[in-house]
């Protein structure tokens, strides 16, 4: 179950991740949402202005964590959120990310803010990695300045390799350059064992889920978020539809098996 209907959440605390991206602790001032799962996004409204669906970045008991970039008006107004203010919150709404089967070695693989919808199913990964193989983290940005979470990586890179690369690097950048695809050479997976999960630009996840079916993980151990043109989380605008599905409802996380043909037609 799920409201439709916006729930008052508060703002417990902000940070502050890029110039223009910001990550939001929500509590309920009442009877709480969900629970969610990693995957599944609410959808947030800044009173006054509207709202928008974001995926959770943390669930953390009835606390939820949205990581915000202000993209737009709404995004706009829920980025100058400080502590202590209201935001509307509804759902849970959507599909979540499939947990890794036991044994499995883990690719997690994003593209810019495509970090934020991974980090739960990475937390709950590593709470749980004796129980899978390898672990690795593959994570693209534009520049140095768009890295997101820089707090967990030192945690994460414990039990997980974790790999970043840019396009544009700056002085002093020590790290890899080039598309994300690139970081596969140097990850260490079975493909028939892998289980991976791809969030970020359409383009970047059509070119590495391309990648991973040709080094031979299976398309169906492969599984993308999709967010197209999301507005009503009901199923009822059909702003989102692609194809036979309604994205709101049916997504935002396919298996490759279903979503390639889904992406075969880029976005404009």
């Amino acid at each position: 179950m799920h409201a439709t209907t916006p729930v008052p959440y508060r703002v417990l605390a902000r940070r502050r991740e890029t110039a223009d991206t910001v990550t939001l602790d929500l509590v309920p001032a009442a009877a709480p949402l969900g629970p969610f799962r990693p995957g599944q996004y609410a959808m947030l409204y800044a009173f006054g202005t509207g709202e928008i669906p974001l995926s959770t970045s943390g669930i953390t008991g009835d606390t939820l964590t949205h990581t915000v970039r202000a993209v737009g008006k709404v995004s706009e107004a829920l980025c100058r959120s400080e502590r202590g203010d209201w935001i509307g919150t509804r759902g849970p709404y959507g599909t979540a990310w499939q947990t890794p089967p036991a044994g499995s070695d883990v690719v997690v693989v994003s593209g810019g803010i495509g970090l934020a919808p991974l980090r739960p199913l990475i937390e709950e990964v590593l709470a749980r990695a004796e129980v899978y193989g390898t672990v690795s983290v593959l994570t693209g940005y534009r520049d140095p300045g768009e890295q997101l979470f820089l707090d967990d990586l030192p945690r994460w890179r414990c039990r997980a390799d974790v790999q970043t690369t840019v396009d544009r690097p700056e002085p002093g950048w020590r790290g890899s350059v080039g598309l994300v695809t690139g970081l596969l050479d140097g990850t260490n997976y079975r493909p028939e064992r892998c289980a991976a999960y791809l969030c970020g630009p359409e383009v970047m996840m059509r070119a590495t889920a391309r990648e991973l079916l040709r080094r031979g993980v299976p398309a169906e151990r492969i599984r993308v978020s999709l967010e197209r043109n999301m507005r009503c989380a009901t199923a009822w605008c059909g702003h989102c539809q692609l194809g036979p599905v309604l994205v709101c409802r049916d997504g935002p996380v396919f298996g490759w098996d279903h979503a390639g043909g889904l992406l075969s037609t880029p976005e404009r």
